[in-house]
């Protein structure tokens, strides 16, 4: 029964500690990101230790794109014109992002959002942890 007490504990501890995203922390997307790992519906983890493209988000409002960008040994970023258009949506508690393109629409829940920490959920319980990059030049 002390067994059952103690995990009933620790759980309301652990959820009551967790914090919940803002509205005011949607503009801390803005800006460049790169996958850091990635864990499974099933609790599997797969890290990334190189990443050849990183994400770019620009939100204004609750509008904007994302688009995957590739690093070059300069310094700088090589873009295309390929992008996601995205609405930031509130639902209840919880932020989303809604992508959108000619193709598909989905959306994935903003679990976290620190300035260099962003974790994404898709509604297949996949969470996608991400960092912001360290930006490297070779000249």
């Amino acid at each position: 029964m002390k067994y059952r007490l103690l995990v009933y504990i620790a759980l309301l501890f652990i959820t009551a500690c967790k914090q919940e995203v803002t509205g005011d922390e949607i503009k801390k997307i803005n800006g460049y990101w790169e996958i850091e790992k990635v864990i499974l519906a099933d609790g599997t983890k797969k890290e990334y230790t190189i990443n050849e493209t990183i994400d770019y988000f620009f939100i204004k409002g609750n509008t904007g794109f994302r688009k995957k960008v590739r690093p070059e040994l300069n310094g700088t970023y090589l873009i295309n014109n390929q992008s996601e258009k995205i609405t930031i949506l509130k639902d209840e508690n919880a932020f989303f992002i809604v992508y959108k393109t000619k193709y598909t629409k989905f959306k994935e829940q903003i679990i976290q959002i620190e300035d260099s920490i962003l974790v994404l959920k898709n509604n297949q319980n996949v969470e996608y942890h991400y960092k912001k990059p360290i930006p490297f030049s070779i000249k």
